[in-house]
């Protein structure tokens, strides 16, 4: 009785968090004053369920591992799954001759596309800097085996800023904030990070 009370509890946990996340980033329904309170909020309950420690404390550790293994940390925010995308990734390609073009991540079909938005997802949300690196390499090696001559890769992340319905009506549209950029080339295999808080558009 006392692990399925612990094991509740940790759903409730998250589903509680996930959902003061999504009201803390808005826009939704609720005034802004509530946001500001849902971000305390789920900040509160990261600490209690211990996402605040250290990578490698035990106690995250072995909570982290119950929770990925349960399937607790996923799904529980009770909205529409990436409708729309937080967050956008484009490669910069740059050739030997000098010549650079833009390119985003290619799928097949929605599906597929579903499984980028929820990975670019995880890649805009994760705390963690050599994890981020890792998937956005990935998915720069994809690209790089469909254009052979480019000899470096610029990716760069950036979140997605909807308008609110007043700066809809006057005309604004969704832009984006500039998270983090990676550099990727033959020569030097391990990415270099940028780090910036600026907007630009789309």
């Amino acid at each position: 009785m006392a692990w399925l009370a612990l094991h509740l509890l940790l759903i409730i946990s998250f589903s509680c968090r996930d959902t003061l996340r999504v009201i803390a980033e808005g826009p939704t329904i609720f005034p802004v004053p509530f946001g500001n309170f849902s971000r305390k909020a789920q900040r509160i309950i990261s600490i209690v369920l211990g996402r605040e420690l250290p990578p490698f404390n035990p106690v995250r550790e072995v909570g982290g591992a119950y929770v990925h293994a349960a399937g607790i940390d996923v799904g529980y925010g009770y909205f529409a799954p990436n409708v729309p995308g937080g967050y956008k990734l484009v490669f910069e390609l740059h050739y030997s001759n000098g010549r650079t073009e833009y390119e985003l991540p290619s799928v097949n079909s929605a599906a597929a596309g579903l499984r980028i938005a929820g990975l670019l997802d995880s890649i805009g949300r994760t705390p963690y800097d050599p994890i981020r690196e890792i998937l956005v390499k990935t998915l720069a090696q994809s690209v790089w085996r469909q254009h052979p001559d480019v000899k470096s890769v610029r990716a760069i992340v950036g979140s997605v800023r909807l308008p609110s319905i007043r700066e809809f009506e006057q005309g604004q549209r969704e832009s984006y904030e500039f998270l983090y950029a990676y550099d990727f080339s033959l020569q030097n295999d391990a990415p270099k990070r940028q780090d910036y808080q600026r907007e630009y558009q789309h």
